[in-house]
């Protein structure tokens, strides 16, 4: 028989919790990505991000056609804690992106939604922090009104849709900049990073691979000089596997599973060593493909959940970063269910790898990077880019690299690979000279 216990309803001051999670760890870019994550799960296959500037009134907008909400639907996506079902493989997970990734960069948000494909019906809500701090209570307001809202409003006026609101955008343009030419160039120099950030997390859904219908997200091109909003610039997908190049080499998926306190779970593998420079096409498609953080840093793991990019670059202290593996790039891809092993932020930016996927993943990692070190290095023997060692002519210094080459290259394909290890261990020991030589 279950025991009757006494308690307190003690619910959280909303001026305290609020004002702390405006601090959860977004920055313009990644609150944006987290609320075109919601325009997808509600269908939305147009999906807009526009930054317009108007002296000490500047807003954003982020829309999409998707199903729309009604009144109560509406009410709930406000709660902090959404009270809703996420099904496997949404984009959603905690209930708090569109409150926080919101808050992060202003002090009023307001959803504009519509439903009804035939009649021009707008649900308004919103939620002010400083009504909210003022009053100390969970209020969200009732058709609110504002220029901003009166464009969100103009937006829908075609057919079903959201368009979430942002005002008074205390940390993107504090109020000394909020009428200069500073404000200005700003929000134009967001737009373009917002619009790279977001064609690099959303590759595949833009790009429609995978087995996902192909979504339309455009950014408004601002312009610096201007107060008018510009065009809105369709993205183009960035593919960090750089797949439709011919030289790219695809090395075949792996599968490993992983298991849980639900269940086994697989994840995916799917290496790539992208060409180097005198491969590449063009020299245009090889700058566009070093990525935000260039060549270097954009090295190693992209991890997807639900294809939805939430890490590009970096080994996850499986290995260093390496001039001599830069063009090395892999896909891990899990779905929701492993959300917890996979410690995803609410932020959707950053995970940790299981422990026991750590250990997989060592002898991948460490295969692709010796065939991305083979090409980097043919590269720059082939271009003369290396000089030679003083133990050696340039030819023989040459020749002997490539018969390291190929001898990493046969290690690959060994089936005894620790035996091999232990042989050129032995070689490096005994005959140095030689083994530096090889480029060992």
């Amino acid at each position: 028989m279950a025991v009757r216990r006494s308690y307190f309803d003690v619910p959280p001051s909303a001026a305290r919790l609020t004002g702390s999670l405006r601090d959860i760890g977004y920055d313009f870019q990644t609150a944006v990505a987290d609320l075109v994550d919601n325009s997808i799960s509600a269908g939305g296959h147009r999906i807009g991000v526009e930054l317009v500037f108007e002296p000490n009134n500047s807003y954003v907008l982020i829309w999409d056609d998707g199903r729309g909400m009604g009144p109560t639907e509406l009410l709930e996506a406000l709660r902090f804690g959404s009270r809703r079902d996420y099904r496997r493989n949404e984009l959603g997970r905690f209930g708090l992106g569109l409150k926080t990734g919101s808050f992060s960069q202003c002090r009023r948000l307001t959803v504009v939604t519509r439903k009804a494909p035939k009649q021009q019906t707008f649900h308004v809500r919103t939620l002010d922090l400083d009504y909210i701090e003022r009053d100390d209570s969970w209020s969200v307001l009732v058709d609110e009104q504002s220029e901003a809202i009166e464009h969100a409003k103009r937006i829908l006026r075609d057919g079903p849709g959201t368009v979430v609101v942002w005002e008074n955008l205390d940390r993107v343009l504090p109020d000394r900049y909020a009428e200069s030419g500073w404000g200005r160039r700003r929000l134009s120099s967001l737009a373009t990073k917002t619009g790279e950030h977001l064609a690099m997390v959303f590759h595949r859904f833009l790009a429609g691979t995978h087995g996902l219908d192909p979504v339309t997200i455009s950014v408004n091109n601002l312009n610096a000089d201007t107060s008018e909003p510009g065009v809105q610039l369709k993205l183009e997908a960035w593919d960090p596997f750089a797949t439709a190049e011919d030289h790219t080499q695809a090395i075949p998926v792996e599968i490993f599973e992983v298991e849980t306190d639900e269940g086994a779970s697989d994840i995916r593998f799917s290496g790539y060593v992208l060409p180097p420079r005198d491969k590449f096409s063009s020299p245009e498609r090889f700058e566009r493909l070093s990525g935000p953080l260039k060549w270097n840093r954009q090295q190693g793991l992209y991890i997807y959940r639900a294809n939805r990019l939430v890490q590009y670059g970096g080994w996850n202290g499986l290995r260093g970063i390496d001039e001599h593996t830069k063009l090395a790039r892999a896909a891990v891809d899990f779905d929701t269910e492993l959300d917890e092993a996979f410690q995803i932020n609410v932020a959707k930016m950053s995970v940790v790898l299981p422990a026991t996927l750590k250990n997989m993943l060592e002898r991948p990692i460490h295969d692709l990077c010796v065939r991305a070190d083979a090409a980097y290095r043919q590269s720059a023997s082939s271009a003369g880019g290396r000089r030679p060692s003083s133990k050696s002519t340039s030819a023989d210094g040459v020749a002997l690299r490539e018969v390291g080459v190929a001898l990493k290259a046969v290690m690959l394909e060994s089936t005894d690979l620790k035996g091999f290890r232990a042989a050129l261990g032995k070689l490096k020991e005994r005959h140095p000279d030689l083994a530096r030589s090889l480029d060992l």
